[in-house]
């Protein structure tokens, strides 16, 4: 009799105090900390070294360097070519990274010896000799050398607009880069929905090809 008035005891305990109990036991288990396997190294800022200068012009262009030992031209990449005016100094650089690796292609000042000379007779393109500090082709190791580079752009109009930028800075006038800037990037823009327009024309004529040949 004893023995089934406890078990009727204990089956009459108050719900809320056993709920109240295991919330307890959740409420400990939760506040259990678990430390992880591998610690993460603290985030690093990467930096370019362009942090205290300003794009006074760009333009896409392919670039090449003159390798004397075959005689040849050899191409560096397709990117921006970039003009940076330092803040504080304002002296202007050359900087022309590749557009998918962002490696470094060429980076020399803008000096006022550089001699800016038409490619072959082509309106589109320019070259020109200087010590440049960008890395090597074959070992990635950044040194001076110098260089002989040719830059190639979309058109004529890009290219003089590579050329007015460059001679304008080489004698020390800034004055209307901006306005050569932006007509520079609406020149490619014009570029770039005239080249989208080619291809879809190139698409269509060859989707209307193939019901051609469907319908034979």
């Amino acid at each position: 009799h004893t023995l089934r008035q406890g078990r009727m005891a204990d089956a009459e305990k108050d719900p809320a105090a056993d709920a109240e109990g295991e919330g307890e036991d959740v409420e400990a288990e939760a506040q259990v900390e678990f430390k992880p396997l591998i610690e993460l190294p603290p985030e690093i800022d990467h930096k370019s070294g362009e942090e205290d200068e300003d794009v006074i012009f760009k333009m896409r262009t392919k670039m090449f360097r003159f390798v004397e030992a075959s005689k040849e031209w050899k191409e560096r990449g397709t990117g921006d070519v970039r003009f940076l005016r330092h803040k504080t100094s304002e002296k202007v650089r050359v900087l022309m990274r590749a557009e998918k690796t962002l490696r470094v292609r060429a980076n020399h000042p803008l000096a006022p010896s550089l001699e800016l000379k038409p490619h072959a007779g082509s309106d589109r393109a320019f070259t020109y000799f200087t010590p440049d500090w960008s890395e090597d082709p074959e070992t990635g190791v950044v040194e001076q050398r110098n260089e002989l580079f040719a830059f190639r752009f979309a058109n004529a109009e890009n290219s003089g607009k590579f050329r007015e930028a460059f001679e304008k800075i080489q004698k020390g006038d800034f004055t209307g880069l901006d306005v050569i800037k932006q007509d520079a990037e609406d020149a490619e823009k014009a570029g770039e929905k005239k080249e989208e327009k080619k291809a879809d024309w190139r698409e269509k004529a060859g989707e209307e090809e193939e019901e051609e040949e469907k319908a034979d």
